[in-house]
């Protein structure tokens, strides 16, 4: 799969969980009432004391998460390489996005002991982010681009 393929998937992803987030958010802003959430305990979640984050709504951490991802996959789409400032920082998004999403997985399921369909796919979203940014590749290295001031005497 080449890069910009990468690239363009990342935004749509991002852009289908920016939709999810906003969606959640306007819920628990108390924009609607009702939750379309067909199977799960969407309402058990979103009304627990894990749907702040810091004294900020889940659901708004994540609409800024992926709009961040989605501008930042825009500007790889554009010409941007991975290697710069851009992709570096969707890399640590990625990551940081994982990482957040498997403690909100854990929480639902262990602490909560319900799970938010909408949850569900924002979790799978951030795990198809994260493997299409493929953060692993920034930390691998090639050669150096000149040996020059290295020879042994």
């Amino acid at each position: 799969m080449t890069a910009e393929t990468r690239h363009r998937g990342v935004v749509i992803l991002a852009l289908v969980g920016t939709f999810v987030s906003l969606y959640l958010l306007l819920y628990h802003l108390g924009f609607y009432g009702v939750l379309l959430c067909g199977t799960g305990s969407c309402d058990v979640v979103q009304s627990s004391k894990y749907a702040d984050f810091l004294g900020i709504p889940v659901p708004a951490w994540g609409f800024a998460w992926y709009g961040g991802v989605l501008v930042l996959g825009l500007l790889l789409v554009a010409g941007r390489p991975e290697t710069s400032r851009p992709g570096k920082l969707v890399a640590i998004l990625a990551t940081g996005g994982l990482a957040f999403s498997i403690y909100l997985t854990a929480v639902e399921l262990f602490v909560i002991h319900a799970v938010c369909r909408w949850c569900v796919v924002s979790a799978l979203l951030t795990v198809g982010i994260f493997v299409l940014v493929a953060p692993w590749k920034l930390l691998r290295r090639g050669p150096p681009e000149s040996l020059e001031g290295l020879a042994v005497e």
